[in-house]
């Protein structure tokens, strides 16, 4: 799956000479955490809902409403954004764009086609992908066991649960607690827990969960 397939689109953006109270109530209206900031059609760089109330003055300040609205308006985007923004392209893989935001501690990447944002792709997006892979909203029997790192012990189970007429609503493979094993979690109707619990003792090292 390409990030291009999930990003959101169209994007929302703003400019470096944008008050930042004029971002902030932007933010809280469009329910956005992160916007690119372009200069004519040129992307200069990234602001978060962080950025934004980190800016904006403590409560406990002796300053007036009205001295408050002045310096904040004196305030724009271009003194608070982040100049150097990562980015991917529309073609890039999903599981390397969340390497890129966990390795990089960010919430979002702007999804560029040549020199133009033509998306962002955030946590969010990438929550309700790992929603789907898990089959979080469809009922079935969910399996999570610890099986060996051995060249056809996916097969084995997979078949097994099959031939009983099960069906797979998800399939993950996971690190396991060393080298040698890696954990499975699954989710599979049309077969009873019971049945599954039975099939897999022959090929798992242990059953770690499971439920219905």
């Amino acid at each position: 799956m390409l990030v291009g397939k999930r990003m959101s689109h169209p994007v929302i953006w703003i400019t470096p000479d944008m008050p930042v109270h004029e971002a902030l109530n932007l933010f809280k209206r469009e329910h956005i955490r992160r916007a690119p900031v372009l200069k004519g059609e040129k992307m200069v760089g990234i602001v978060s809902d962080r950025d934004l109330i980190n800016t904006s003055p403590s409560p406990v300040t002796s300053l007036s409403v009205w001295e408050l609205n002045y310096l904040l308006s004196k305030i724009t985007i271009s003194d608070v954004m982040t100049r150097k923004v990562l980015t991917v392209k529309e073609d890039t893989p999903l599981e390397e764009a969340a390497r890129i935001m966990a390795d990089n501690k960010i919430g979002g990447l702007p999804v560029m086609r040549d020199d133009h944002v033509v998306g962002i792709i955030t946590e969010t997006d990438l929550f309700k992908i790992f929603l789907e892979l898990l089959g979080a909203r469809e009922r079935g029997v969910r399996v999570t066991v610890l099986i060996s790192d051995v060249k056809g012990t996916l097969a084995k189970i997979t078949k097994s649960v099959a031939d009983l007429g099960g069906n797979f609503i998800s399939f993950g493979l996971f690190t396991g607690e060393d080298p040698t094993n890696r954990t499975l979690t699954f989710k599979a109707s049309g077969i009873p827990k019971s049945e599954i619990e039975k099939i897999l003792s022959s090929f798992v090292l242990s059953i770690i969960d499971i439920r219905e």
